[in-house]
């Protein structure tokens, strides 16, 4: 097996992953292709990246798209990432528990990769929200992580930014082979759903959400599938709804439908 990915081969896959997630991926990215995609090359006892390519094209190992596509999707998460998207989680939940609303309150983690940021949202909720209704949804292009998500089994170094009190309630700190690991708790596992959807194409019935959250994806796409994703994933926010995106993302001449009221953080008009 030819473990060097030539430049032609690179740019197959360039093409690939922007066709099927509208990921555009830069010339430094090469390595990662080579080292993600080399172990597919050798259970299918392929000699190139050009055969791996050809296998993926003609059809007939529609599985093997998607482990392609699972493998070239970059997940990286932890808990409670960017914690001031969470205070603003607290506010609007405490408010939502205040009015007594009879409809649930509804966030969706619209790239959730392993689930970090899904449990993180419902660790708020349960804790804000009390006997009311509420609903967290994970979507993500890959279905490995997808898997792993619904686990809730995470190492124990993702789990430093969650607050002592969530901890204690809503996790189980692993012993003897799983030492090194947490759980999280299984009624709130029952109470977080994730759904397998492209951003990059019409997506599933999903619903209406009150937030959503969006981080730290726009910077894999270029301009244009930046505006499409965004246009989609804003028609699910309700009214008045809030759209946070990564720290170092921003809307600018991406999307004007919504308002911006804090860094990263914007809302829908009513």
């Amino acid at each position: 097996m030819n473990t060097t990915i030539t430049d032609t081969e690179f740019g197959h896959f360039q093409r690939f992953i922007f066709e099927a997630a509208g990921i555009t991926l830069s010339p430094a990215k090469k390595a990662l292709v080579s080292g993600r995609l080399s172990k597919r090359l050798a259970a299918h006892q392929l000699s190139t990246y050009g055969e791996y390519f050809k296998l993926l094209r003609d059809g007939s190992a529609p599985a093997e798209v998607q482990t392609a596509v699972d493998l070239l999707t970059t997940n990286e998460t932890y808990f409670f990432r960017e914690p001031k998207h969470f205070d603003l989680l607290r506010e609007l939940a405490t408010a939502a528990a205040a009015a007594r609303g009879t409809q649930p309150f509804r966030v969706w983690s619209a790239a959730s990769s392993t689930g970090e940021e899904g449990y993180s949202i419902a660790m708020v909720l349960a804790d804000c929200l009390g006997s009311a209704p509420w609903d967290v949804l994970g979507t993500d292009i890959s279905t490995r992580v997808l898997a792993k998500a619904r686990t809730g089994h995470f190492p124990l170094e993702r789990t430093r930014l969650i607050p002592p009190p969530y901890l204690k309630r809503f996790c189980l700190k692993g012993h003897g082979e799983q030492e090194g690991t947490l759980l999280v708790e299984r009624a709130l596992r029952q109470r977080v759903s994730f759904v397998h959807a492209n951003l990059n194409t019409e997506l599933p019935r999903l619903g209406q959400f009150d937030v959503i959250f969006l981080r730290n994806v726009m910077i894999y796409f270029n301009g244009d599938t930046k505006r499409q994703v965004v246009a989609r994933v804003l028609s699910l926010l309700k009214p008045g709804g809030h759209f946070c995106i990564g720290h170092s993302e921003s809307l600018n001449d991406i999307n004007n439908s919504v308002t911006q009221v804090a860094p990263s953080i914007y809302r829908k008009p009513l």
